[in-house]
């Protein structure tokens, strides 16, 4: 089984964002990049499929020179090859027509069902669309046994059990693995990562049919009031004369 793990490269939720040029463009200095978590789930389910099933494991990324630290940790933690497709990500579609260009040889195609920066979720859909193949969105569990898979997603109140063929895209979240299952690199996996290939992929034509304008922070949390646990009288005020939530 070939399995090709499409990884993000995201800022880390701890970082502070801020916006340059009008507050049109992400500001990128002083900002620690990671591994999109949902994708970081799908690559410890990969990694699961070849200790256990002798799967071949590719991971692939849509992005600059800048995001090889992201490759060549997901590489520590033992994919086997790393494709970096050179061209900056603009928007969901372009993403999923380069990742369509190299997924095509692949038997399953582990996405994380959105990314944590934009959180667009719309890639997987469309990359399986672009390459005719299966899909399931929100997987939180995913077994394979021969040509055949059993994944389990999340939808609206309860969840759902899938049965399927490949090729196969799915959109992965916590649940795939849980965060106690995700994998450190060691120095023997930083080691053996400096040695293993990643190959760099010329983009290939695609549109761009929406762009970002302008971003705009949250509002600031405004000044809170502390009542006594024993004053309920002014509790039921406020609330009701105030945050009008009564």
């Amino acid at each position: 089984m070939k399995i090709l793990v499409c990884i993000s490269h995201v800022p880390d939720t701890t970082s502070k964002i801020n916006f340059t040029d009008g507050d049109s463009k992400f500001d990128t200095n002083g900002v620690q990049f990671v591994i999109n978590p949902n994708d970081e789930f799908g690559l410890t389910r990969a990694m699961w499929f070849k200790e256990k099933q002798g799967a071949t494991v590719t991971v692939v990324n849509v992005g600059g020179t800048e995001t090889e630290p992201t490759l060549r940790k997901a590489l520590a933690i033992g994919a086997d090859e790393a494709i970096r497709i050179n061209t900056n990500p603009t928007d969901g579609f372009f993403v999923a027509k380069q990742l369509a260009n190299v997924a095509k040889d692949f038997d399953l195609i582990i996405a994380g069902r959105e990314s944590i920066d934009y959180n667009g979720g719309m890639v997987p859909g469309m990359l399986a669309t672009l390459i005719d193949a299966n899909f399931v969105n929100n997987c939180i569990s995913l077994e394979v046994e021969g040509e055949n898979a059993t994944a389990i997603r999340e939808i609206d109140g309860g969840k759902e059990t899938l049965k399927t063929t490949f090729p196969l895209v799915i959109g992965g979240q916590k649940g795939l693995v849980e965060e106690s299952d995700l994998k450190i690199p060691n120095m023997r996996g930083i080691m053996m990562a400096r040695k293993k290939a990643l190959n760099v992929v010329e983009p290939v034509d695609a549109s761009t049919n929406t762009k970002a304008v302008a971003f705009e922070k949250p509002a600031a949390k405004g000044a809170i009031k502390l009542v006594a646990p024993d004053n309920l009288d002014e509790l039921v005020s406020l609330l009701h004369n105030e945050a009008k939530v009564i």
